[in-house]
């Protein structure tokens, strides 16, 4: 083999490990930019409760089956696009299958719902980003 030959096979061989190195880098900032974005998108932007008369509770989805639901808030504000006045209502996402449970049995029922508002919500977690974490029944006296 050549001087040339050999200063070639030389530089070929450092550039494939450094092209290694590279990739081995990029793949483990990818890796840390997603974990770091779902962490951050579970954090919770805000906690609360919200009370009105349940008006469907469903699990649906494609890939990922999530529960989903909507309450009524009462009142009705005006829509636009159709002319007319519509109840308030309010959507929202269950991750706990016993609290969907208890949803279900409240449907049609004036309840108090609380929840817990996150930044931004992952496909297998639900559609909305308020995440209902507990139901109780209002009592009217």
């Amino acid at each position: 083999m050549s001087e040339f030959e050999q200063v070639v096979e030389s530089g070929a061989k450092k550039f494939r490990k450094g092209l290694r190195k590279l990739l081995w880098v990029l793949l483990a900032i990818v890796l840390l930019g997603a974990v770091g974005f779902i962490w951050v998108s579970n954090w919770t932007y805000s906690k609360g409760t919200r009370s009105g008369y349940i008006v469907k509770v469903t699990k649906k989805g494609v890939i990922w089956k999530t529960y989903e639901g909507q309450l009524n808030l009462g009142g009705v504000q005006t829509d636009v696009d159709q002319g007319g006045l519509m109840g308030k209502i309010w959507d929202f996402s269950v991750s706990n299958r016993e609290v969907y449970n208890k949803l279900s049995q409240y449907e049609g029922k004036q309840v108090r719902l609380s929840y817990r508002q996150v930044y931004n919500n992952m496909p297998w977690q639900g559609k909305t980003t308020y995440m209902v974490t507990g139901v109780e029944p209002i009592r009217k006296e």
